[in-house]
């Protein structure tokens, strides 16, 4: 089996055959938001759930690999954007491949947007980092989204249809997007996909049981995993959350 290919089956777990991805990228994008104030805490005390992997930028791969358990994927973020950018959903490249690999990375990310002026440079950009993470022997997990100008609602079925297929089409390993809240459009996405998709938690849920609730519709559809970072850092009792999450996802909730 090619190198990038047994490094992205060892990002699910050997018995639910599913993933769960705790990003914790989003202090470059937003500041310092609540819940990811301090970041070795929050590592440190769901550290004993089982969680697949971890989404840092490369700064703080420096300043806490340490805390990521060895049999967790280290995925390190490659591209970013701030809120206060114009327009805010530019994602430029900050980080190479070969940094990545050079910090022990097990796989690598990247965000896009589609459905803008930049969305030619943002799809050269995952094109272009798909082949050179393969080209090192690392999976490469895309994030999705429909976000710009020429976009009304990006949880429209059909865009995030299309957003698979995007992922699917140009080579990611993984693709990661939101949940449509259609489970028909959203479970023939998944299907025609030839890689797994995971879903995006989104912004923090004020209902955390409806948000689980969503979970287990994505599950029940053929989602391969939750990458979900707020609505596990932002709430009250972040590892009693991820627990529920974990439960869920793995088979015992």
């Amino acid at each position: 089996m090619i190198g990038y290919l047994r490094k992205a089956a060892r990002l699910f777990h050997p018995g639910s055959k599913r993933t769960i991805i705790l990003p914790l990228d989003h202090g470059l994008s937003e500041g310092n938001i609540p819940g990811l104030e301090d970041l070795g805490s929050l590592l440190r005390g769901v550290q004993h759930l089982p969680t697949q992997g971890v989404i840092l930028h490369k700064g703080m791969v420096m300043a806490h690999a340490g805390e990521i358990r060895l049999d967790q994927s280290l995925i390190v973020h490659l591209s970013a954007g701030t809120r206060h950018g114009l327009p805010s959903y530019n994602k430029a490249l900050v980080c190479s491949v070969q940094e990545a690999l050079r910090l022990g990375a097990d796989m690598v990310s990247m965000h896009i947007n589609i459905g803008n002026d930049l969305e030619d440079r943002m799809l050269s950009d995952l094109g272009a980092c798909v082949e050179e993470a393969h080209q090192l022997g690392l999976p490469l997990l895309a994030m999705i989204y429909a976000r710009g100008g020429q976009i009304v609602n990006e949880n429209d079925p059909s865009l995030v249809a299309h957003s698979i297929r995007i992922g699917a089409e140009l080579g990611a390993d993984v693709v990661k997007v939101p949940y449509c809240g259609n489970n028909q459009s959203f479970g023939r996405a998944i299907a025609s996909c030839p890689v797994p998709v995971v879903m995006s938690g989104g912004p923090r849920s004020g209902d955390f049981k409806s948000f689980l609730r969503s979970v287990r519709e994505t599950l029940d559809v053929g989602v391969a995993g939750m990458c979900i970072g707020r609505n596990v850092f932002q709430q009250e009792n972040p590892a009693k959350a991820l627990e529920e999450i974990c439960n869920l996802v793995h088979g015992k909730g």
